[in-house]
């Protein structure tokens, strides 16, 4: 199983990015996928989530900036981030997790804010 993040970078304050996760080895339709990230010093949060069904959840403080999606035909799911800010600046991590086949991760993918 592999998860492979990507698209992280640089950006200043109001700027966006898009980040990728794409999956391999696993069914990729019948799990659940989420973005969770961590700061330095801080623990791991969970920012997004996206069901089989493609319903998303979003932690508070990315609503209506954030936006989760996903391509079963791609195997990928992706994060567009619009206005971000520095406190947005953290290591990325998608996650796959289904009720009986168990979470996988893949390695960050780090998101610097600042000008």
């Amino acid at each position: 199983v592999q998860l492979q993040a990507s698209g992280g970078g640089l950006v200043q304050p109001g700027g966006s990015l898009r980040l990728s996760c794409a999956a391999s080895g696993i069914i990729f339709n019948v799990y659940t996928m989420a973005w969770y990230r961590q700061a330095p010093g801080k623990q791991r949060e969970l920012v997004a989530t996206i069901s089989t069904s493609g319903s998303t959840t979003y932690a508070d403080s990315v609503k209506d900036r954030f936006t989760i999606s996903r391509d079963n035909a791609k195997n990928t799911v992706y994060l567009q981030m619009n206005s971000l800010k520095p406190e947005d600046t953290a290591d990325y991590y998608c996650n796959a997790v289904h009720r009986r086949y168990g979470s996988y991760w893949g390695q960050g993918t780090q998101v610097t804010v600042s000008s």
